[in-house]
C-alpha cells in the first residue's frame, strides 16, 4: 500500500464495513418481506453498487500515487447471503461472506425491530460535543462596499407541522421514487415529490403566507430513544436505517439577505440550489456546509462535523447558508452546483457570476437538552453523520414577489 494513499484507502475500507452493516440492518428490519427477489433487488443489488463505487475509489487512490492501478477489485463488490436453512432470519444474523460475519449479527433477537444506534448505524458518541465547551468565535463580516445590499426579506412558510414527508429528491433524482434514501421535511409548495415539474410547481398551493410557491426541503431530524415512526419498515425510513420519531422544528426561518459588495439581481424562476453534501463523509467534505449550534450559544464556533449537546433551556439549531452567486444563465447544472457559487471571504462573486438574494435557513428543535439520542436522516452509508446535513431549494416565487424581495434587499429595508 503506497503511504500517500493509506489514509484515503483506510477511510474507504471503513466505508465498505459500514455498507455491510447497513445491509445487515436492513435485512433484519425487512425480514419476511418479498422473498429472494426482494433481497436481491432491494438489498444485495444496491449493496453491490455501493461497494463497486467504493473499491473503484480505492483503486483510483492507489493509482494517483504513481503505483500500478490494482486489477480485479470489482470482483470483491458482490455479496451473498449465508443460507443455513433457517430462512431470511438466519441470513440477517450471519451476514454476507466473511466480512459480514459479526456485522450481520446486529439483527439477532430484534424480531424485525429497527436497528439501534449502537448497532453500526451511527451516530457514535464521538459525533457529539458539549456546546458549552465550544470556543466563542464570531467571524468578521466582510466590510460593506459602497454598493452593498443590506436589506432582509423573510418568507414565512411554517414548520411542516402537517408532516408532509417523502424520501424523493426532485433536484438530484427527478422521476425516481425514494431517490434520496432518506426522508425530507417540506415547506412551501404543496405536493412536491420526484415527479414535480416546473409547471406543477408554478400551479401548486403553498404553505407560505405571501404566495411563495418555492419548495424548501431538508432531511428530517429524529429522536432515536426508541419510539418508532410510521415509516419504521419503509424505504427512506427504517428499512434504510433512518429510525426513530421524526421531530417537527419549533421554528423554521427562511430569510433572504444581500451582498456586502453588490446589489442583488432577481433569481430566475425555477433556479435550483443544493447546499451541503448528503455524502460528505464519503466525498471528503469539500461541499459540506453543515452548521450546528444551540440557542444562546450561536456566537460560538458553528459545528460542522459534530452535533452539539445543548444545556437545559436551550434549543438545537441547524443553519444552512445557500450559495449567493449565479452564473446569469442556467437554472441547474449537471452536478447541480456549477451554476451557483459562494462569494469569497470579502463578499465578491466569482468572475462571470452575479449576486442574488442569499437564502439563510435556520431550524430550531426543542426537547433535546442533554441528549445524544438524535440524528439527521442520511443515506444508509452516511451513518447519520452531522457533516452530511444539507438543504434543497427551488425558487418558484412569482416574479412580482421576487422583484419585491430584490427591491427590499437593495434598499436596505427589512420586509416580509
Amino acid at each position: 500500500m503506497p503511504r500517500q494513499a493509506r489514509a484515503e484507502v483506510d477511510r474507504d475500507l471503513r466505508l465498505l464495513q459500514s455498507q455491510i452493516a447497513e445491509a445487515g440492518n436492513r435485512l433484519a428490519a425487512t425480514r419476511g418481506q418479498g422473498g429472494p427477489d426482494f433481497v436481491r433487488n432491494a438489498i444485495l443489488g444496491p449493496l453491490k453498487d455501493k461497494r463497486t463505487a467504493t473499491v473503484d475509489r480505492i483503486a483510483l487512490a492507489i493509482s494517483r500515487t504513481g503505483a500500478p492501478r490494482p486489477q480485479g477489485l470489482n470482483g470483491l463488490a458482490a455479496c451473498t447471503l449465508a443460507d443455513t436453512g433457517q430462512g431470511q432470519k438466519d441470513q440477517g444474523q450471519k451476514g454476507q461472506g466473511q466480512q459480514g460475519q459479526g456485522q450481520g449479527q446486529q439483527g439477532q433477537g430484534q424480531q424485525g425491530a429497527s436497528p439501534s444506534p449502537a448497532a453500526g448505524n451511527g451516530p457514535v458518541p464521538e459525533d457529539f460535543v458539549d456546546i458549552t465547551k465550544v470556543a466563542p468565535n464570531v467571524p468578521a463580516r466582510p466590510r460593506d462596499g459602497h454598493n452593498a445590499s443590506k436589506g432582509v426579506f423573510r418568507t414565512r412558510c411554517g414548520v411542516n407541522a402537517e408532516g408532509r414527508h417523502n424520501s424523493d429528491n426532485v433536484i438530484v433524482a427527478p422521476g425516481v421514487g425514494n431517490g434520496a434514501h432518506h426522508t425530507h421535511d417540506y415547506v412551501g409548495a404543496l405536493g412536491v415529490d420526484a415527479f414535480t415539474t416546473d409547471d406543477t410547481l408554478a400551479a401548486a398551493d403553498t404553505t407560505c403566507g405571501n404566495g411563495d410557491r418555492s419548495t424548501y426541503y431538508w432531511p428530517v431530524l429524529r429522536d432515536r430513544t426508541g419510539a418508532e415512526e410510521a415509516d419504521a419498515d419503509k424505504p427512506g425510513g427504517g428499512a434504510e436505517g433512518n429510525i426513530g420519531r421524526i421531530l417537527t422544528p419549533t421554528s423554521a426561518s427562511l430569510t433572504f439577505v444581500g451582498s456586502p459588495r453588490a446589489k442583488v439581481v432577481a433569481m430566475p424562476r425555477f433556479l435550483r440550489i443544493i447546499t451541503g453534501d448528503a455524502k460528505a463523509n464519503a466525498n471528503g467534505g469539500a461541499n459540506a456546509n453543515a452548521a450546528w449550534s444551540c440557542t444562546g450559544f450561536e456566537n460560538r464556533v458553528q459545528l460542522k462535523d459534530t452535533y452539539p449537546i445543548c444545556p437545559a433551556g436551550s434549543e438545537l439549531v441547524r443553519t444552512e447558508r445557500f450559495q449567493s452567486c449565479w452564473d446569469g444563465r442556467n437554472t441547474d447544472s449537471a452536478n447541480h452546483r456549477s451554476h451557483v457559487a459562494f462569494a469569497d471571504a470579502r463578499g465578491n462573486c466569482p468572475a462571470g457570476f452575479e449576486a442574488v438574494p442569499q437564502l439563510v435557513q435556520r431550524l430550531t428543535y426543542s426537547g433535546l437538552a442533554g441528549s445524544t439520542a438524535f440524528a439527521v436522516d442520511s443515506f444508509p452509508e452516511s451513518l447519520h453523520k452531522p457533516v452530511t446535513d444539507h438543504g434543497d431549494f427551488i425558487n418558484a416565487m412569482p416574479e412580482r414577489l421576487m422583484q419585491k424581495a430584490v427591491t427590499c434587499i437593495n434598499s436596505g429595508r427589512r420586509c416580509g
